[in-house]
């Protein structure tokens, strides 16, 4: 089993609407989504499927501990180095 590989930085992206799967494992070759790496590498983390309603800008937490996933919060700012 792999471990997870988190950032510690969002990853901003320009987003369509749509429905969309946001990788939470790390190791996606196409991130911000999921290419199903997840399962190859036995992370045991699944991605984060969501709606997005409107287009624009997106920052996409990487740190795993925002309160609003997959939507950064700013909480990678507060946490230890």
């Amino acid at each position: 089993m792999a471990d997870a590989k988190h950032g510690t930085r969002p990853i901003v992206i320009e987003e369509t609407p749509g429905k969309k799967a946001y990788c939470q494992c790390g190791w996606s070759e196409k991130l911000p989504y999921c290419d199903g790496s997840h399962n190859r590498m036995q992370t045991g983390l699944r991605p984060i499927v969501c709606e997005v309603a409107e287009a624009g800008k997106k920052a996409l937490c990487q740190c795993h501990q925002s309160g609003n996933l997959p939507w950064c919060d700013g909480t990678h700012s507060k946490l230890p180095q």
